[in-house]
């Protein structure tokens, strides 16, 4: 197992990047959920680039000290609820249509935001993703 650090450096070698920290990237997650809770109105490129933070935390578990994965795991784990909360799962099927699914170990994938706004919304719903109206929601 593997320093916070080393880990950076190693899976910007495998081909992050940059060196991503933990604390970045659980940041960026928070924020990913915290702009789906609203109504990610951002276009649909954005949002599976955005999605790539969870990957990089998926793939830095397997490497961290245990330490480490203790103390960021109760956090990740409530946005994770806090992200299920506020998507719907539809296995996969609109995002797609937009971008190559990987495995289906990576679940955030297979689910996309209940508000429907902005370029995102519309992306989604011409792939048939079904959610709510941002005025109701």
């Amino acid at each position: 197992m593997a320093t916070e650090t080393e880990v950076g450096e190693l899976l910007h070698r495998r081909g992050w990047r940059t060196a991503f920290t933990v604390t970045g990237r659980v940041n960026a997650w928070a924020s990913l959920v915290s702009v789906i809770e609203r109504g990610d109105g951002d276009d649909i490129y954005d949002y599976t680039n955005d999605l790539y933070c969870r990957n990089w935390l998926h793939e830095a578990w397997l490497l961290l000290d245990e330490h480490i994965v203790q103390l960021w795991t109760p956090r990740i784990k409530a946005l994770d609820a806090q992200y299920k909360a506020v998507t719907v799962h539809d296995d996969g099927q609109a995002l797609d249509q937009f971008h190559r699914l990987p495995g289906p170990d990576l679940w955030w994938w297979r689910r996309h935001p209940r508000i429907l706004t902005g370029d995102l919304g519309r992306s989604l719903r011409s792939a048939g993703a079904i959610g709510a109206d941002p005025d109701t929601a």
